[in-house]
């Protein structure tokens, strides 16, 4: 089983591109974050065309995410099962594909230390791990895939000086994203690659990309269940390069179920 996540900034303006990657790449179950796009329209017959379901979550001009499957796709969940007040960005996913609960996730920015937008970001996250617990078991099979908008360690940035005082890389943020783990998660990626500058996001400006400027923010965290099972781990650059990219490229494991 093949799966990927892949935040496409704006599906509007990467449609051409995103049909092309998932035309060749061949994912069993794909995520996608900031769609841009409300619920009416999304392109569910574009991907029907490839053989995809799909279920959508988002409001217009900002954020979105969605979950394509073509392993089946049952019991979505739009944003947090906690019954509590909806979470109005549109930030989460969740289905069942081919027996594993799958969330796409599109984890706040944090903007700033000492905004309020970091603050909505710790409680989000701890929102996520409550939402975990409300469908499933770490015993379960389930994968949480998206921008999670956090580099996980110091190796996973281009220059920890270029960072500090920086989001992505507080020891609050990489804490949350810790106890989401500790639910029972593991970062597939790293479960098949241990080597530094693997990135996955590169800023549009000052020839980032091409100076291999960039940070790894975007995971696949999958249960233990699920774990031993991962056979291949890439991220897709030539899908950030060319006419129109994306500033994330598509990250995808094989799981050997």
């Amino acid at each position: 089983m093949r799966l990927a996540t892949w935040n496409v900034n704006s599906l509007k303006v990467r449609m051409e591109r995103a049909l092309e990657w998932v035309s060749y790449a061949q994912p069993d179950i794909l995520c996608l974050q900031e769609t841009k796009l409300g619920d009416a329209a999304f392109p569910h017959m574009a991907f029907s065309a490839l053989g995809y379901e799909s279920v959508h979550h988002g409001s217009g001009q900002w954020n979105g995410v969605a979950i394509l499957s073509r392993v089946g796709l049952e019991d979505a969940v739009m944003g947090f099962a906690d019954g509590a007040d909806p979470d109005q960005d549109t930030r989460l996913i969740t289905a069942r594909c081919g027996g594993v609960r799958v969330c796409s996730v599109y984890v706040p920015n944090g903007r700033s230390v000492s905004s309020d937008h970091y603050i909505y970001k710790l409680s989000w996250l701890a929102r996520l791990t409550g939402h975990l617990g409300l469908l499933s078991s770490p015993d379960d099979h389930v994968a949480v895939c998206g921008d999670f908008n956090i580099a996980p360690e110091d190796r996973d940035v281009w220059d920890t000086a270029a960072f500090v005082g920086s989001t992505h890389v507080t020891p609050e943020e990489r804490a949350a994203l810790a106890s989401l783990e500790a639910w029972g998660l593991v970062d597939a990626f790293r479960a098949r690659w241990q080597e530094d500058k693997l990135y996955t996001y590169w800023d549009y400006r000052a020839g980032d990309f091409h100076e291999h400027r960039g940070m790894r923010i975007d995971l696949i965290l999958v249960s233990r269940a699920l774990a031993g099972k991962v056979g291949w781990a890439l991220v897709d650059r030539n899908a950030r390069k060319g006419k129109l990219p994306s500033d994330h490229a598509p990250l995808f494991v094989d799981l050997e179920v």
